[in-house]
């Protein structure tokens, strides 16, 4: 099974925020998830971002691979660059 670490939109219409979670990769962007790690806000100035860097460093142990945008979101977290692998596509 491969498992992606990837953005989830919630929220209202026109009006998103995302949750960080990990997901199986053949999951729908908004379905099913294993675990939820962080949230992300990129409406507030500056874009609120909040993730528990122990799961994520937990998952990525594990073989979690993020996606570009969430490699990003857990950069900008906190995590070090040379600690988050390479996107996934």
């Amino acid at each position: 099974m491969a498992v992606h670490i990837r953005l989830r939109r919630v929220g209202k219409t026109k009006a998103p925020t995302y949750r960080v979670v990990i997901a199986d990769s053949r999951a729908p962007r908004n379905g099913r998830f294993i675990e939820s790690i962080g949230h992300y806000d990129p409406r507030t100035e500056p874009a609120a971002v909040v993730v528990d860097a122990d799961r994520a460093r937990h998952w990525i142990r594990n073989g979690a691979r993020p996606t570009a945008t969430a490699r990003t979101i857990l950069v900008r977290a906190g995590l070090p660059d040379s600690e988050v692998p390479p996107a996934v596509r």
